[in-house]
């Protein structure tokens, strides 16, 4: 019975120090990225991708205190590693998507509120970016039209930045 409650004291402590660690991280992130002048929308992103890392090392810690061997631990995350490395390859998968969205993120100049054009082969698309996020690629046409792309796709296209909110000049 003292081992039981120890561990429960124990996976409380974690569940504190995550949520602890996630406003901290919160409040430190959204300031040095202010300063480095990201948007809104990369500062939201970035945090997600923090907040997921907080995550997984809890429920890494939850696992050791619960009993769940190391072995055990590494061949899961191993297993995880191995999925995200197929998903670098396969194209059409949705881990595909994600590391789309994390190269659109850190290399690519498109950002939120650039009014850009999708140069396809027989038809052109063309809108201003209301969201980037993991998957896809948020586009408002002048009809107001919402148009939404995977982000495997927009790596794949040429894609024309007519007008960058940011500085507000032609490109």
């Amino acid at each position: 019975m003292e081992t039981l409650f120890i561990k429960i004291i124990e996976t409380v402590i974690v569940f504190i120090v995550l949520i602890v660690a996630h406003i901290f991280t919160r409040r430190s992130i959204n300031n040095i990225l202010k300063k480095i002048h990201f948007t809104l929308q990369r500062r939201k992103l970035t945090l997600r991708m923090i907040n997921l890392l907080l995550t997984i090392t809890a429920i890494v810690f939850i696992a050791a205190i619960w009993g769940v061997k190391q072995t055990d631990i590494v061949v899961f995350i191993s297993s995880v590693m191995a999925i995200l490395g197929i998903a670098f390859v396969a194209q059409w998968s949705l881990l595909s998507n994600i590391t789309a969205g994390l190269i659109l993120f850190f290399n690519h100049p498109l950002k939120i509120g650039d009014h850009i054009k999708i140069l396809e082969k027989d038809f052109v698309i063309e809108g201003i970016v209301n969201d980037i996020t993991f998957f896809f690629i948020h586009i408002k046409t002048e009809n107001n039209e919402k148009i939404t792309i995977s982000n495997t796709v927009i790596l794949q296209k040429t894609i024309s930045i007519v007008l960058s909110h940011n500085d507000g000049v032609l490109k």
